[in-house]
């Protein structure tokens, strides 16, 4: 797999997210309480709203605009909303972020 090394992961807000330009579109990379990271498309399967600017809870995010539940770990919506958002890996290595632009599983 080939990793980009995107940031310190202290350049992620804890309970943050940033931004990075995809080459299909923005990606989002969120940080949890406990320095977690997962990355996924800056946009809610719903209408498509800005995940980056949601709030972030445990491995969850929620959509700015309706409130949508986005799980961090699959990219899933949660029950009763149906969708998903792709993922995509990220780790951390050494305190930096590292980033593969391939996508994890299928999302309609």
């Amino acid at each position: 797999m080939n990793w980009l090394d995107i940031c310190a992961l202290e350049e992620i807000n804890v309970l943050g997210a940033r931004v990075v330009a995809g080459p299909k579109g923005d990606i989002a990379l969120f940080r949890t309480s406990v320095d977690e990271v997962f990355a996924l498309d800056d946009r809610c399967p719903h209408k498509g709203g800005p995940l980056s600017q949601g709030l972030i809870y445990g491995k969850r995010v929620a959509c700015p605009l309706h409130n949508w539940q986005i799980d961090l770990e699959s990219g899933e919506a949660l029950e009763p909303d149906v969708g998903c958002t792709h993922k995509y890996p990220v780790k951390v290595e050494n305190g930096r972020v590292l980033l593969a632009l391939t996508t994890i599983g299928e999302c309609a």
